[in-house]
């Protein structure tokens, strides 16, 4: 592909990206990870190396996703600090863990744990019900270590983290846009520290793309991050004016393709 052509998927990625998390209030990540893979594949990217590249490369743009979205969110009094501190002394040795344990894992058997993460996700966007809120405030002990494997598991996929932490806040009675808020604000210390984590691990493998560092294509950082902060407005106001339950199995059907496309596409052949 041309880089021109290339710049502009990067940048109509960023876009679509942003609509999603801001109508729908989930990461990015689900779409831009497995999009990634494909456009990586087009541009001739070694096909072992092209989901540890998604993964960092997605967890690059979030930094940037999640400083817009805090900012946002903490104008409107919506995230608790305190949670969010206690949380992210948790995700910042999880997020490092994600990192490291992507490596050993390698690209085909992460692009199948990505691909049951999704369909996951999409059955309960698209069929479950939101976390009954029925338990105490989490304490510093549970958050520490909820946090753990909050940021293990969303640096290890290269996803922001909301699908894990808004369900764990909201179960233990802390109000829906308060979990979100506070969500958005522990997603910028996972993006950190698991993008840090990809760019090293990276450093000094064989056939990685030129303007990469590690695992982290940074052409594709900048078109997705400038887009997609750009779209998460416009998808914010969307939100107020389109029907949340049918938008959702939409998103939903679409996230199972795309997980059940990334698991085809890496299982073995028989």
């Amino acid at each position: 592909m041309e880089i021109f052509s290339l710049l502009a998927s990067y940048a109509l990625l960023g876009v679509f990206a942003g609509l999603i998390a801001g109508l729908l209030g989930v990461g990015g990540g689900l779409i831009v990870v497995p999009i990634l893979v494909a456009l990586y594949a087009l541009q001739g990217f070694p096909g072992e190396l092209t989901m540890q590249l998604a993964v960092g490369t997605s967890l690059a743009t979030i930094v940037f996703t999640s400083l817009s979205s805090m900012r946002a969110h903490h104008r409107r009094g919506a995230v608790d600090w305190p949670i969010m501190a206690q949380l992210s002394a948790g995700i910042l040795l999880g997020a490092w863990l994600g990192g490291v344990l992507a490596q050993w894992l390698g690209g085909v058997l992460l692009a199948l744990l990505f691909g049951v993460f999704e369909l996951a996700v999409a059955v309960q966007m698209g069929f479950g019900r939101p976390p009954a809120a029925h338990r105490a405030a989490p304490g510093r002990a549970r958050n520490a270590v909820a946090g753990v494997l909050i940021g293990a598991v969303s640096a290890l996929l290269g996803i922001g983290g909301g699908t894990l932490s808004v369900p764990y806040l909201v179960w233990h009675n802390v109000g829906m846009r308060r979990a979100v808020g506070t969500s958005s604000a522990c997603g910028l210390p996972i993006a950190l520290v698991g993008a840090l984590g990809f760019a090293l691990v990276g450093r000094g493998v064989d056939g990685l793309p030129p303007g990469s560092s590690g695992f982290i294509y940074w052409p594709a950082v900048a078109a997705i991050s400038i887009t997609s902060v750009a779209g998460a407005p416009l998808g914010a106001r969307l939100a107020h004016r389109l029907a949340q339950a049918t938008l959702k199995r939409v998103f939903a059907l679409f996230i199972a393709v795309l997980g059940i496309g990334m698991m085809v596409r890496n299982l073995p052949a028989p």
